[in-house]
């Protein structure tokens, strides 16, 4: 069965709040451990990606007329 918009929608939220998550818990392990390098991180998200989600509802409701 596939999944509906809504559950599609609440699977994003999910995984955007994780990755968030993830993110501040990285940033203030690096400030405690790396002061002096905290501003010069590049964060890789992983599995909480939600760009993967980007462009899945194309379906009538969203399309525009001409």
């Amino acid at each position: 069965m596939e999944p509906t918009k809504r559950e599609l929608r609440e699977v994003k939220r999910i995984i955007k709040r994780k990755g968030n998550q993830r993110l501040r818990r990285q940033l203030k392990q690096t400030l405690a451990e790396h002061p002096e390098d905290a501003n010069d991180g590049e964060f890789n998200y992983g599995r909480y990606q939600s760009s993967l989600f980007n462009g899945m509802d194309h379906d009538a409701t969203r399309r525009r007329a001409r």
